[in-house]
């Protein structure tokens, strides 16, 4: 298989695509959605082994990474004062002299991710930038809040200016296979988002096998989400290249079917570059180039730009 990093990244690209209006719930659809989780690892090891060497565009793609990055702090003694750092780390993630070695200048992150006491404090050291702020919501990371309660928090977190909204589902509905009552539960954070967009967590660590993951994904969609996420970086087991494959066929056949691109972040453990780079070869594979881009492409880091740091000075 042909070197991932071989292929050169396109070119920025900076708008968001037309928001996702969803549709209505089709049944029929998701039942005939199966996965074979047996060949889908079977073929993470192709796309694993497509990142082994650094090829000739490695470094464009790390610094790629960087601004696809939604560089988070998600703990619960968050201070004003680590927002605030963190905030200058995302309007120059890299130090000036390496940035100048990679031809790196102006180079940002893709967000800022928070929970929701730290937005106004995130809005404020991001002034001027244009970096988003996103905004963890509705019951993160368990979701077992009360639907009204759930939906508050994300009316809540727009009205402080978070423009974009990282939802995570209330897991049990998808065990369940509860559909409808999952697609009403995102459809009504999907509304209460406003002009926001709306990025939710399956958590796929948790649903128990790659049909649900794939249902769940699918339900998401229907619903309104404009990103996917795997994980809230919580759970014991966060991303793996086998959900990611499949969230991404699923991304793919909603495409196919609807016109509508939704983007696809990858989250949790993902803390090196070697660990980043098949998700970013995954979706080039599944999707093509025109989706590794901030605005359809998030990684959910809090380590993993120390990493691409010591990567990117090395090589």
């Amino acid at each position: 298989m042909r070197c991932f990093t071989d292929i050169a990244p396109p070119p920025l690209a900076t708008d968001y695509p037309p928001r996702n209006p969803g549709q209505a719930l089709d049944l029929g659809w998701l039942d005939s959605v199966q996965v074979d989780d047996a060949a889908m690892e079977a073929e993470t090891a192709e796309i694993d082994a497509s990142c082994n060497n650094a090829g000739t565009h490695h470094a464009a793609w790390l610094l790629r990474a960087i601004q696809c990055m939604d560089l988070t702090t998600l703990s619960g003694d968050d201070t004003p004062e680590r927002v605030e750092a963190l905030c200058q780390t995302a309007r120059a993630p890299l130090p000036a002299e390496l940035a100048e070695k990679h031809g790196a200048g102006g180079l940002t992150v893709g967000a800022v991710c928070v929970y929701h006491a730290m937005i106004p404090t995130a809005l404020a050291a991001l002034d001027g930038t244009g970096i988003p702020v996103a905004a963890v919501s509705a019951g993160f990371p368990a979701g077992l809040s009360s639907p009204r309660a759930r939906v508050a928090e994300v009316e809540d977190s727009t009205a402080a200016g978070a423009t974009e909204i990282d939802i995570v589902i209330p897991r049990y509905l998808a065990l369940s296979g509860d559909w409808p009552a999952l697609y009403e539960d995102i459809r009504a954070l999907r509304r209460a988002c406003g002009d926001a967009h709306l990025k939710c967590i399956l958590s796929v660590g948790e649903l128990g096998d790659l049909t649900t993951v794939a249902r769940t994904s699918l339900t998401a969609m229907m619903a309104g989400a404009d990103v996917v996420k795997t994980s809230t970086g919580k759970e014991a087991t966060n991303a793996t290249l086998p959900a990611a494959l499949t969230m991404l066929d699923t991304i793919e056949a909603y495409h196919q079917a609807t016109g509508h691109q939704i983007g696809f972040k990858p989250a949790g453990g993902i803390s090196t570059a070697r660990a980043a780079l098949p998700y970013m070869a995954a979706t080039h594979a599944r999707l093509g180039p025109d989706w590794l881009q901030p605005t359809l492409f998030r990684f959910g880091a809090s380590s993993l730009l120390k990493d691409i740091r010591a990567t990117l000075a090395a090589s």
